[in-house]
């Protein structure tokens, strides 16, 4: 909502937040009514009117990250909530700086100086320890009207401003984008004519001219503009907010993500970062698990390495945590498939907040805001070496693989793999067997059976394995793996072709029946907990590139089905 009525006024961005049934929308709503009627030539009023609930959304989380004030709701009636809490810290993650906290609902009590003074005094010592510039309490009745655009006579005791007043009087900084250092996210690249190629994209802070020195990220490529181009016309500059095509001098070609930026300040690329994330999914955010990290135009897998803290909302304390909540509030590292281009979200929100996406769902899961690269990032960096995977096959007659057999407890996945390393071994095959039991013994010895460390076990086999491709070898994992995500993640670690999903397809009655091991005894009998197939779900596999029914097979015809596959897709020698 808007009251751009007046083009020649300056624009004033805020948003509102608060609980359910606070009057925001009503609130809002009279605020542009009466600054419409104003003959103040002093802002336009951009709003973002937040739905009254209880979940963050990235709209909410975008929004807030490009206001210049935030008003803040609480009932008078009912005071400071742990929800009006994690808003002002959420707020101030974001870097607003500006706040009014809007009592509202006076009304309800009596327009009483006695519970507005408590609910400010409440607020502002939670506030102490925020980084807020200004905090303006307001007392208000967004259904009468009081202190909304005129003073009430039922609130002598206040002598502050109206709402409507205040934010008249904020001090806008319009220039602070354009002044920024240059940054544009490639979104396209396009033919501008037969011999040149344009690259598209919105300029998100400072300014550009034909002429200028580019430094291109993450690939560090150079660069010189040579033509600004807006809807087919050449521009002698553009300035944050246009959305533009570059053309750049000589032969120089771009990805979609990638970042252009100023040569005299240039925008760093790193692959592991500190962050603050909001969660924002039903579901838990687990580390290890894989997600779709989504900063500017750039879109790559991305892991939570771990979680530093969880902040408690009320008391700001840190608390551990192994996995985060819906609208969990966390200090996470988090590391990504490949270099991404970004500024401190403290500097540029554009190039520094990103959003979590989940890999299955499409949904967008959390939303997150970049400190700085962890020193690793910049330390670490991968040795070039002689001998490669292709040398090593070559070596072996063979091509490397995985052959990940995934399956519900007592499925057979341990017989087969066992039975199909054997016959390779048998005909000269370099082969290694990975089995969840044995490894559990030693490299993931540490590790339960919670829905985190499931994940973890898998992560940390999927990198392993991943080595043993690079040593030449095929490997067969014989692991439940549950989880279609993780088992996507140990996919993307191995080139195209070199992942073989088995889908040990077992009925859970055909498996309970065997139960070698009396697990699932003890899973009904309530004494074996997450355990999957019974109080954990087991995700089949969507669209393996082998499928055996073990009901309908014998382990020998298992693995003759495996090999068979292998041989035809020339893996073996």
């Amino acid at each position: 909502m808007d009251n751009n009525n007046q083009p020649n006024k300056s624009q004033l961005r805020f948003v509102t937040w608060g609980s359910i049934n606070d009057g925001k929308s009503t609130l809002v709503e009279r605020l542009l009514s009466e600054a419409a009627k104003t003959t103040s030539d002093r802002h336009n009023f951009i709003v973002a009117d937040a739905p009254g609930n209880e979940i963050y959304t990235p709209e909410m989380i975008t929004d807030a990250s490009n206001a210049d004030i935030a008003i803040v709701l609480c009932d008078a009636d009912e005071g400071i909530q742990k929800q009006t809490r994690r808003h002002a810290y959420v707020l101030a993650t974001l870097g607003i700086k500006h706040i009014v906290l809007a009592v509202n609902k006076m009304d309800v009590n009596d327009y009483s100086e006695a519970v507005f003074n408590d609910i400010v005094i409440d607020f502002n010592e939670y506030a102490e320890q925020l980084e807020f510039d200004t905090i303006t309490a307001i007392p208000v009745s967004a259904l009468k009207g009081d202190n909304v655009s005129s003073k009430s006579d039922a609130t002598p005791w206040y002598d502050g401003t109206t709402l409507l007043s205040h934010l008249e009087t904020v001090k806008v900084d319009n220039e602070s984008r354009r002044n920024a250092p240059f940054r544009m996210p490639v979104q396209s690249a396009n033919s501008v004519n037969a011999d040149t190629l344009g690259f598209y994209g919105t300029i998100v802070s400072g300014s550009v001219k034909p002429g200028d020195a580019l430094r291109i990220a993450p690939s560090g490529k150079s660069g010189t503009i040579d033509r600004v181009i807006e809807n087919d016309a050449d521009l002698t500059q553009a300035v944050a907010g246009q959305s533009v095509t570059l053309t750049l001098k000589g032969n120089v070609v771009l990805e979609v993500g990638d970042v252009l930026a100023s040569t005299e300040m240039p925008i760093s690329a790193a692959d592991q970062f500190e962050t603050t994330i909001v969660w924002m999914s039903e579901d838990a955010l687990l580390p290890g698990r894989p997600y779709l990290l989504k900063l500017g135009t750039k879109t790559v897998v991305a892991t939570i390495t771990d979680i530093k803290h969880k902040v408690h909302v009320n008391t700001l304390s840190q608390l551990a945590a192994k996995q985060l909540e819906s609208n969990d509030i966390a200090v996470c590292n988090i590391s990504t498939g490949q270099q991404v281009a970004y500024d401190a979200f403290s500097e540029n929100s554009d190039t520094g907040g990103f959003t979590l996406i989940d890999r299955e769902t499409n949904n967008t899961v959390g939303a997150g805001m970049v400190h700085f690269a962890l020193r690793r990032s910049d330390n670490i960096h991968m040795q070039a070496v002689d001998v490669d995977k292709q040398a090593r096959s070559t070596m072996k007659n063979q091509k490397a693989c995985v052959v990940w057999l995934t399956g519900l407890s007592g499925s057979g996945k341990s017989t087969v793999a066992n039975i199909v390393e054997r016959k390779l071994a048998a005909m000269g095959q370099h082969t290694y067997l990975l089995d969840g039991d044995n490894v559990r013994h030693g490299l993931n010895k540490d590790l339960g059976f919670t829905d985190a460390d499931r994940v973890e076990n898998i992560r940390r086999i999927g990198e392993v394995a991943k080595l043993m491709v690079d040593s030449g070898l095929i490997v067969m994992t014989a692991f439940i793996s549950p989880f279609r995500s993780e088992r996507g993640l140990a996919r993307s670690l191995v080139d195209e072709g070199e992942f073989i999903e088995v889908h040990v397809d077992t009925p859970l009655e055909i498996a309970e029946s065997r139960d070698p091991k009396g697990l699932y005894k003890k899973a009904r009998r309530g004494e074996l907990k997450n355990f999957t197939g019974i109080d954990s779900p087991y995700e089949e596999p969507e669209n393996p590139e082998i499928k055996i029914d073990t009901g309908k097979h014998s382990a020998e015809e298992a693995a003759d089905i495996v090999i068979e596959e292998l041989s035809k897709g020339g893996l073996l020698g």
